[in-house]
């Protein structure tokens, strides 16, 4: 009898074993970093804030350093091994000068090129404004896939007005061509505007390219104004963002650019452990 219990607790012990080791991390992606998360710094001492960020981990940033030449920034970079996968641009100047855009994004070795903002008036995004900026995306997203780019529409949460049977965010992918125009998911703002990133990443698969990485304290209100407190940005895990539902759709969905943004004044605290956060899931 005793060494039956031994054989079944031995078994057991081995089985535990192979499924700790049979565990795959569920983020497996390089680590990423948007600049605006070191703005008050990037712009100022670029070498050093990328010393910084290189310390940390990070391998790829989104975003550029400020009043530094794009290629100067990229030797900074390369210098450091890190790649910087997606830069920014200006809603107006992808209209008016996409060939600056175009520049720029490949100066910095960058393959995506992200919007982040439609203008729009007192704070509500119209229909209008969205059929404006399908063209306005449509247009600019053929001309920078004529250079090897592609454009990702970056939502900042009021593009969840009410529309027909969904909202306008549903009306702008729906809207934009596939072939010219991707989208970024901000997890924290697709959230704050009152969507579900689960649901968008299923319905709308490999539209979407790229995502920003953050969470959101619990508690907060929130609305269609983009006018919550940076402060409001927390450490991974210590939020109300499903981090890992969000990572097990996006892998499903072939997203490989992650970006962590975090926009409050605490990053120095907040970023070891967000990163230790996102290294610590498995599937």
């Amino acid at each position: 009898m005793k060494k039956k219990t031994l054989f079944i607790l031995l078994a057991a012990i081995l089985i535990f074993d192979e499924s700790v080791l049979a565990q795959k991390p569920l983020y497996a992606f390089p680590l990423g970093v948007q600049t605006y998360t070191f703005r008050r710094s990037i712009g100022n001492d670029p070498a050093k804030t990328l010393d910084t960020i290189k310390s940390m981990g990070f391998t790829e940033v989104e975003g550029g350093g400020g009043r530094i030449a794009p290629e100067d920034f990229k030797k900074l970079c390369d210098d450091r091994g890190i790649s910087i996968p997606s830069t920014g641009a200006d809603y107006n100047q992808l209209v008016k000068t996409p060939d600056s855009v175009v520049m720029r994004a490949k100066a910095l070795g960058s393959k995506y090129v992200m919007c982040a903002w439609i203008p729009h008036q007192d704070g509500v995004l119209t229909i209008d404004d969205a059929k404006k900026a399908v063209e306005d995306f449509n247009k600019a997203g053929k001309y920078l896939k004529d250079n090897g780019l592609t454009l990702c529409y970056h939502a900042h949460g009021y593009e969840f007005q009410p529309y027909q049977d969904g909202t306008l965010l549903d009306y702008i992918i729906k809207n934009t061509n596939p072939d010219y125009v991707s989208f970024e998911m901000d997890i924290f703002w697709i959230q704050f505007g009152g969507g579900d990133p689960v649901a968008l990443l299923k319905k709308y698969g490999d539209r979407w390219k790229l995502m920003h990485l953050k969470d959101m304290r619990k508690g907060i209100k929130k609305d269609l104004t983009v006018g919550t407190s940076q402060e409001n940005d927390v450490a991974f895990g210590t939020g109300q963002v499903d981090i890992p539902a969000i990572l097990k759709e996006a892998k499903k969905i072939g997203i490989k650019h992650y970006f962590i943004e975090d926009e409050s004044s605490n990053i120095i605290e907040q970023l070891p452990i967000s990163i230790a956060y996102l290294q610590s899931l498995t599937e």
